[in-house]
């Protein structure tokens, strides 16, 4: 009878339920009494929290009060750092520029003396260095391209493309890199700590990385890589690159002017122009809603879909709200500003990149799998364990880090917090149980694909037969799911000697109403470690033949050729008579009777059935078919085909019904004929009825 059960849950619970009495039984019998007879009768082991409903209200009041706080703080405005006397003085400054330039010339020469002649030279020689890379840069790029050629026969032509442009992101960022570790070298040598010379070792900084940041640009954007047309991507790079080297430019001056030692009014004022400008620059490069919207790649995920026209529909609007919260936190409103941008921006962008990861790691998955055999199950099982912890690393990330960035998760914390029951002294909150599950959700998923590897690469790597790896894989699984209950408990708080009493409940059921249960799971144990029936064996019970697909604690699924699956309890595995038809040798020998007429002649027939066997492809090659003359029969000469075959491979009737076919017209092209009983009847004559009439 074909049994459609599903007891992984109940494997989970039972394997729980072991965990928990090992542990229990762990403690010693002497420190279990000592402690019944020393403490004090302490509360229940279980019991549902008091209050509840007064913790509840305590932890919403807080959440409030914290909501509050943080409300009251949106609107806090800093100070911008100068005033009207600040422009007063700064016009005044402007004024006086033209007949300042004389003394500047003069602290100029004054340095140079400072630096004598060797140190001129030196930075004479560097400002050539510093002037010739801006032209040089295309040449340093054409001699590693050369360098690079012999590696092209290495890399596939998909991949080289890539290769290039992270060659030339290399080349573009190298050459600053090299004159900034040349002037650290010069720096070292003159020690000389004019301001002049100083910040010119902080704009080689800034060179080296505005010089990498628009490389990263163009090598993305140019080279056609993502989904985005041509004149789309040209215009995104060229607008990025006008507000990218504004930015680079705003810093410098910046730098320029707090080295110089300006007042900090003057700074304030230098970074309040520099933050406005940025913030009218970045509006012109997001006001091109049909390039920006054309970045965003086509993901065929329902929740992405429903983002990407969300983001469409509100583009304008949120744009608009967005370069007025900007120039707010010009203004000194920069808490509003921070929060409204984390909650919008930031959650998209955060979702945005998650959902590009996970379809590119899924994207791997899926062309790798397509490069296998679909009936190959190892691989498929791998495939399925890696999908099955992408999906659910994606979606707690995702989750955890939109609570974190709305602001809600340390709320929705507070508010779960509250005990519910406590068993022994420990409460235990729903926040509790959630963190618990879900590591342990954890610990099974991870388990599932630590098996799934062994089995694809480690176990034929090292040639470890079918039934031990499964074996190996039963102890791994259960091993982490015990670590993973262990692990939960301890996050729980709880005292593990709580469950005292459940192992005392666990033995009185075992004893009265589970005797079965722990029969299966006692006989379940003997069978994955005695290994007398393992996972890829044929066995056959009665009249049953077929293949173990699992041996679990409860029971053994066993498939049949017909796709047929039974779920035999293993304590009548155990009990009952089994034939293992592959426990140390998978090759059966199978007898095939055949006779035929007695105007045969034996030796040809024996040819004849030995030209059949050794042309049958699903029979042994190494052992070699056998014809036994049986027995002188009433009809026919009686014969028998012994041959050999692989039970996983094909089955004995399938070898039988080939051989009957192949053997009639072999016999039929021989004229050789075969039997059939047959019956004599013979009537005699002159025989008369009796007369059966009364005679008067």
């Amino acid at each position: 009878m074909r049994r459609m059960i599903r007891y992984s849950s109940f494997r989970t619970v039972t394997v729980f339920l072991l965990v928990l009495s090992f542990l229990v039984c762990g403690f010693p019998a002497h420190t279990r009494c000592a402690e019944q007879k020393t403490e004090e009768p302490s509360a229940p082991p279980i019991a549902i929290s008091k209050d509840v409903s007064k913790v509840m209200l305590e932890e919403a009041a807080e959440v409030k009060e914290h909501f509050e706080e943080q409300a009251r703080s949106l609107f806090e405005r800093k100070p911008l750092g100068f005033d009207f006397k600040t422009l007063d003085r700064v016009r005044q400054w402007i004024l006086k520029l033209p007949m300042m330039v004389p003394g500047l010339i003069q602290h100029i020469l004054e340095q140079s003396r400072l630096l004598g002649v060797v140190g001129s030279l030196i930075m004479i020689a560097f400002l050539g260095v510093l002037s010739y890379s801006f032209i040089g840069s295309r040449k340093v790029l054409e001699y590693l391209e050369e360098a690079v050629k012999p590696m092209k026969k290495r890399i596939s032509e998909t991949r080289y493309p890539y290769f290039l442009s992270a060659l030339k992101i290399i080349a573009a960022s190298l050459i600053p890199l090299l004159i900034f570790g040349l002037f650290s070298f010069v720096q070292a040598l003159i020690t000389y700590d004019a301001p002049w010379f100083l910040l010119t070792g902080n704009f080689l900084k800034l060179w080296a990385a505005g010089a990498l940041v628009i490389s990263i640009l163009r090598e993305s954007l140019l080279p056609g890589y993502l989904p985005i047309p041509a004149h789309h991507a040209m215009a995104i790079y060229r607008v990025s690159r006008m507000v990218i080297l504004y930015i680079l430019f705003s810093i410098a001056i910046f730098w320029g002017a707090k080295v110089f030692n300006t007042p900090e009014d003057f700074l304030s004022l230098i970074r309040f122009i520099i933050s406005l400008s940025i913030v009218f620059a970045s509006l012109f490069l997001l006001l091109k809603k049909q390039v920006i919207i054309g970045i965003l790649p086509e993901l065929p995920y329902k929740s992405y879909r429903i983002f990407y026209k969300s983001l469409e529909r509100l583009y304008y609007p949120a744009i608009f709200i967005t370069f007025l919260t900007g120039i707010l936190w010009c203004f000194g409103y920069r808490t509003f500003t921070k929060f409204l941008w984390t909650r919008t921006w930031a959650v998209a962008g955060s979702f945005l990149a998650i959902m590009i990861v996970y379809h590119n790691l899924q994207g791997h998955l899926h062309g790798w799998i397509r490069k296998k055999d679909s009936t190959d199950e190892v691989a498929q099982a791998l495939y399925k364990s890696l999908r099955t912890l992408l999906l659910f690393t994606t979606i707690t990330t995702t989750l955890v880090l939109t609570l974190k960035l709305l602001g809600l998760l340390y709320p929705l914390q507070k508010i779960i917090s509250f005990p519910m029951l406590v068993i022994g002294n420990t409460p235990i909150s729903l926040w509790t149980l959630i963190k618990a599950a879900i590591i342990l959700t954890g610990f099974v998923f991870v388990s599932k694909l630590l098996r799934a590897y062994l089995d694809y690469k480690i176990y034929p790597t090292l040639k470890i037969d079918e039934g031990l790896a499964y074996s190996l894989n039963t102890f791994l699984s259960y091993l982490f799911i015990a670590v993973g209950i262990l692990f939960s408990l301890r996050l729980v708080g709880l005292d593990l000697r709580v469950f005292m009493v459940f192992a005392g409940a666990i033995g009185i059921g075992i004893g009265f109403g589970l005797q079965n249960m722990a029969a299966n799971l006692i006989s379940g144990l003997s069978l994955i470690f005695g290994r007398k029936i393992r996972k890829g064996d044929w066995i056959q019970i009665g009249d049953t033949l077929g293949h173990v697909k699992e041996v679990s604690l409860r029971v053994t699924r066993v498939r049949t050729r017909d796709n047929i699956e039974y779920l035999i309890p293993n304590s009548e595995l155990t009990s009952g008579t089994i034939v293992n038809y592959t426990l140390s040798d998978p090759e059966i020998r199978i007898h095939v009777p055949i006779g035929v007429s007695y105007n045969s002649k034996p030796q040809e027939i024996v040819k004849i059935l030995q030209t059949v066997a050794d042309g049958n492809e699903n029979l042994s090659k190494v052992r070699k078919p056998k014809v036994w003359f049986v027995e002188y029969g009433d009809n026919s000469l009686n014969f028998e085909l012994l041959v050999w075959i692989d039970v996983r491979r094909v089955s004995e009737r399938e070898v039988r019904s080939q051989l009957y076919f192949e053997i009639f017209n072999a016999l039929e092209e021989a004229g050789i004929e075969i039997p059939f009983p047959q019956r004599d009847i013979h009537i005699r004559s002159g025989f008369t009825w009796p007369d059966f009439k009364d005679k008067k």
